[in-house]
């Protein structure tokens, strides 16, 4: 069986090439290698998100500011480079269980000269940058989330980062259609609402965040969710 690219630490050789692709519309060279998702080209998923997430121009227009954001599950890196360039002011964070990917994606970030990319594992994270990494909130998480890890893990992760959102924040999530992508949708907005477990109507007061499709293509779903303003409080 082939090693899963979610192994912390893949046992096979890390052998690198380079591959050309197009991130955001700028063509881009990325080192990639075996042991890590999407091997050797531009995952079809992530490229519907890339094309599909809304960017900067939305956050302008809106009276956004983007300050900080997520890339969770990184693999080599093409999302966290896209929100790199999207967001230079910002602190990217880029996070991956698989040691081999966080070193992909640190040495791509370099390569491309974009020194706002903060990578590392959770635990690393923790290691390297403290309670700045604890801390810190996102305006903008973007994720191909790992849906082969299983539903129970998934929903763990989610519910991990998801919650970190600050106020007005937005994260956009690409989903395969045929691995659960509109069951997902109702379970984020229960979990996030009201509380996992907890069937009872979101009528209790305590939304906090939209959840919804926000495009479709190619046989995946981009999932939005929005951390919407307490009640009185500014965007």
């Amino acid at each position: 069986m082939a090693e899963q690219y979610f192994s912390a630490d893949p046992s096979s050789a890390d052998t690198r090439s380079t591959i050309h692709t197009v991130i955001r519309g700028i063509p881009t060279d990325m080192a990639v290698s075996n042991g890590v998702f999407s091997a050797h080209r531009l995952d079809p998923g992530t490229a519907v998100l890339l094309k599909d997430a809304p960017g900067a121009a939305a956050d302008i227009n809106e009276g956004r500011k983007v300050l900080n954001c997520l890339d969770l599950g990184c693999g080599w890196g093409p999302i966290a480079v896209a929100l790199a360039r999207e967001y230079p002011e910002a602190s990217v964070w880029a996070t991956d269980i698989n040691e081999r990917a966080v070193s992909l994606t640190r040495y791509n970030a370099q390569q491309n000269r974009l020194a706002n990319i903060k990578t590392g594992t959770p635990e690393s994270l923790v290691t390297e940058y403290g309670d700045e990494w604890v801390r810190t909130g996102f305006d903008m998480i973007w994720s191909n989330p790992p849906i082969r890890i299983g539903k129970e893990a998934l929903h763990e992760l989610l519910m991990m980062y998801l919650p970190r959102l600050n106020t007005n924040g937005y994260a956009y999530l690409v989903v395969q259609k045929n691995l659960g992508a509109d069951s997902l949708i109702p379970w984020l907005d229960i979990s996030l609402n009201v509380g996992p477990g907890d069937k009872t109507a979101l009528s209790s007061g305590r939304v906090g965040y939209t959840v919804r499709k926000y495009s479709s293509s190619k046989g995946y779903r981009v999932i939005e969710v929005h951390r919407l303003p307490a009640s009185g409080e500014s965007a």
